[in-house]
């Protein structure tokens, strides 16, 4: 059953890989700070990662679950 669990989860995680390869978070830098007067930069930091890897994780998790249906009988 545990088998099956992770294989699922995996199934789950690499569909979502697969749909949305990127995503950016922002943050805050200070670039001048006199006194009263503060000047903020907005970066963006992309965070990528290949289709391939989402591939890999489902297909990971449906070997999984194959396994295990394997083994219950």
């Amino acid at each position: 059953m545990k088998t099956r669990t992770i294989g699922i989860a995996m199934i789950f995680l690499g569909v979502i890989l697969l749909l949305y390869n990127s995503f950016n978070y922002v943050t805050t830098e200070k670039i001048v700070d006199i006194g009263p007067i503060q000047i903020n930069k907005k970066v963006n930091h992309p965070i990528k990662w290949s289709p391939i890897t989402g591939a890999v994780l489902a297909i990971g998790g449906v070997v999984l679950i194959m396994k295990d249906k394997k083994q219950s009988n």
